[in-house]
């Protein structure tokens, strides 16, 4: 195994309110977000439904959940709050393919494995099958997580309420929560790294989620345009909310409205407040690490 190294992670951007009092963990929940190639924190405090901080990292290449692991081992011991007990609570998301949606009526707790084989190989032997009910699709979703790395967060952890659950059940809740605010009709965006997310509605309901992965610009167009067709969505009326690491004037952006004319951003959750640091802070960006908060 490679040696993770300070050169291994680079914390890219870094936001503190000035409310932020370390002696008032006991009222802030704790959020993470766990990818291969990233890593986000933020906290919120709880009483006042504000976000407090907020730090996105990017990790150095990893060829196992070992190297994967260490980075994240050395970011928590050069880190001053990680590895604090003290927590209102932890919510951690974490950024796979290894999921699987299930309609709530059909969902068996002993069947995790099963459902997760319809979708990508799983090896029970070296990962963990967890599950979230998901409170507004009605959905349960399952999701596989490396043993060592949900062990070691775990111990960490141990004596703080701790929540897994998948970066889809974070980014499907928080569209149902914020669904009001855009038309019916609408194509939910959300643009990560190497990956593109979308979500469509039926009235307060789930209809679509997937995720596919990006290795050229021309990706995100083809699978927009193939889930679009798909369903049914006319490009030329129906209206794209877009979320995401995606810049407003991004030559990304410049293209998109090629081929859709109804595109806009998305907005923050409204059940958060930020403060004026934040302002510096794209209101699109972060949609999942935001809306992590929303899943008990």
């Amino acid at each position: 195994m490679a040696t993770a190294t300070k050169a291994s992670y680079k914390l890219i951007k870094k936001i503190k309110s000035d409310k932020f009092n370390v002696e008032n963990l006991q009222h802030y929940t704790l959020l993470l977000n766990i990818g291969v190639r990233d890593f986000q924190v933020g906290i919120v405090d709880t009483k006042k439904g504000a976000c407090l901080l907020l730090e996105d990292y990017v990790l150095a290449s990893v060829q196992s959940n070992a190297e994967l692991i260490e980075i994240l081992s050395r970011i928590f011991e050069e880190h001053h709050l990680l590895t604090a007990g003290f927590w209102k609570s932890v919510k951690i998301s974490f950024k796979n393919n290894k999921f699987s949606l299930v309609p709530s009526s059909l969902f068996v707790k002993d069947a995790l494995e099963d459902y997760l084989k319809i979708n990508c190989q799983v090896n029970p032997e070296t990962e963990e099958f967890l599950y979230y009910k998901n409170i507004r699709s009605g959905a349960v979703t399952v999701f596989a997580v490396n043993k060592d790395l949900y062990r070691w967060l775990k111990t960490v952890y141990k004596k703080a309420e701790v929540g897994f659950v998948h970066q889809s059940c974070v980014l499907t809740e928080g569209v149902l929560n914020s669904r009001k605010s855009y038309p019916k009709k609408s194509v939910f965006l959300y643009i990560d790294r190497f990956k593109i997310h979308l979500i469509t509605l039926q009235g307060k309901s789930l209809e679509y989620y997937n995720q596919f992965p990006i290795k050229q610009f021309s990706d995100y167009i083809k699978y927009i345009m193939l889930v679009m067709k798909g369903l049914g969505y006319d490009q030329k009326t129906s209206h794209v909310v877009l979320w995401g690491y995606i810049g407003k004037q991004s030559p990304h952006y410049n293209e998109f409205y090629k081929y859709i004319k109804n595109i806009s951003f998305g907005d923050r959750p409204d059940f958060l407040k930020f403060d004026y640091p934040f302002d510096e802070v794209q209101d699109h960006h972060f949609f999942d690490l935001y809306n992590a908060y929303l899943c008990d």
